[in-house]
């Protein structure tokens, strides 16, 4: 879908030389030391990269992404064929396509609260795949009620998926303190059904129960209950080192872990309007970190989400190629991306609807200046479809995590556009 020129075809070898020196901050002079398979063996420097002397290019390459489908970019008859178009190439991206499947929902516990039942749920998002699921229903508020898609984090820590954003009965003090550190200790489920949401969170796939046992430790099983906390740590850094070969593996199979995602939790969305005490006209989601990037896709591929939340996974990829690669999960790259948008392009694709974007100063996943840039891109995006009162951004001035303050902002927020 690119309809530019390819930029191979323009440049002489002499060009792309004298470029690629120069991506390196070198001159042709010193051309004849400094590329490795061009011109000649690289110099012994330090670049500062995660990927060493190769970066320069790596860099290069990187370079001529220039984002053809942005917004910003190209000429759209309007925001509507701007996400269509969004949509089409990342639907082509993710490799993986289920048909459409009846839910057949099954309800296999519940539980009561004053203020809430809680359900937990087995249904189908593929022929292949039936998933579980909490859903949490107001008892407070009567009617159909607005509804938010809840989509947990990563934290790398694989035992728990939907737990890390739904209240547990007898939650193992291993999820305890991971909620301490990511959620400021509160179960944002829970906060959002108090308001009067019907919430759902399911488990992304390599998480919680849909977690794998590997073959060297796998003696405790999937039952955590079995589980020290220092043996789900250790568990937790098996996964880890895992992640690199469910990758591989699911490319041999010819599908991505990011297309499985996300048209799990796009089938999550089938599932939650269809329950009778949803109004499916106005649903919402939110997320941070994995969570974030989750909601940035739910965002621009399921025109049934009409506000969003993203937290704490919004910046520019370019700036983050030199020294913020290996901070990231493999649950954040798909491949080709970058050749038709950057992420802001992508989350810019739910304009014009209601969108809020969270970010932590301190956070030390990205450079600020990406995350700043990120946010300042897609309020140009609004700005461009007349919809800028639509959207903002806020930065907080703490590392990595999604505190009652911000939570109670992205609540607000919801509340604002969803519960009218």
């Amino acid at each position: 879908m690119n309809d530019t020129p390819n930029a191979w075809t323009r440049l002489s070898r002499r060009t792309f030389s004298k470029q690629l020196l120069l991506s390196a901050g070198l001159t042709p002079l010193t051309a004849r030391t400094a590329l490795p398979g061009i011109l000649g063996p690289a110099p012994e420097r330090r670049t500062g990269a995660d990927t060493g002397s190769l970066y320069p290019e790596i860099e290069f390459l990187a370079n001529r992404c220039d984002y053809p489908l942005s917004f910003l970019h190209r000429a759209y008859s309007s925001p509507a064929e701007y996400r269509q178009t969004v949509q089409q190439t990342v639907h082509q991206l993710l490799y993986y396509a289920p048909p459409a499947v009846d839910p057949r929902p099954e309800v296999i516990d519940r539980w009561e609260t004053p203020a809430y039942t809680a359900e937990k749920v087995l249904f189908n998002t593929t022929p292949w795949f039936r998933i579980p699921a909490y859903v949490l229903i107001p008892k407070l508020y009567p009617g159909k009620r607005p509804a938010i898609v809840d989509l947990h984090c990563h934290a790398g820590n694989f035992l728990f998926g939907k737990e890390k954003v739904m209240p547990v009965r007898h939650p193992h003090p291993a999820l305890v303190e991971m909620k301490v550190d990511n959620y400021d200790g509160q179960s944002t489920s829970e906060k959002l059904v108090e308001r009067g949401y019907v919430v759902i969170s399911i488990d992304r796939f390599y998480f919680g129960e849909r977690r794998t046992l590997f073959d060297d430790l796998n003696s405790l099983g999937k039952d955590l209950g079995n589980y020290t906390v220092e043996q789900i740590r250790q568990a937790n850094r098996r996964a880890a080192q895992g992640e690199a070969t469910l990758v591989k593996a699911l490319f041999w199979a010819g599908a991505t872990w990011n297309g499985i995602a996300c048209w799990d939790d796009i089938r999550t969305v089938d599932y939650l309007v269809s329950r009778p005490e949803v109004d499916p006209a106005r649903v919402g989601c939110l997320g941070i970190s994995m969570g974030g990037d989750r909601a940035n896709y739910l965002c621009a591929l399921d025109d049934r989400i009409q506000c969003g939340v993203s937290v704490g996974w919004m910046a520019t990829l370019r700036p983050l190629i030199k020294a913020h690669i290996d901070t990231h999960s493999f649950s954040h790259f798909l491949p080709g991306l970058t050749h038709y948008l950057d992420l802001p392009d992508l989350l810019g694709a739910f304009v014009p609807k209601p969108l809020l974007v969270l970010q932590c100063a301190q956070d030390g996943l990205y450079t600020l200046e990406s995350m700043k840039e990120a946010c300042d891109q897609i309020q140009k995006i609004y700005a461009k479809a007349g919809a800028e009162p639509n959207y903002q951004y806020r930065f907080y001035d703490q590392p990595h995590r999604f505190s009652k303050e911000m939570q109670e902002d992205a609540f607000q927020w919801l509340d604002k556009h969803l519960q009218g």
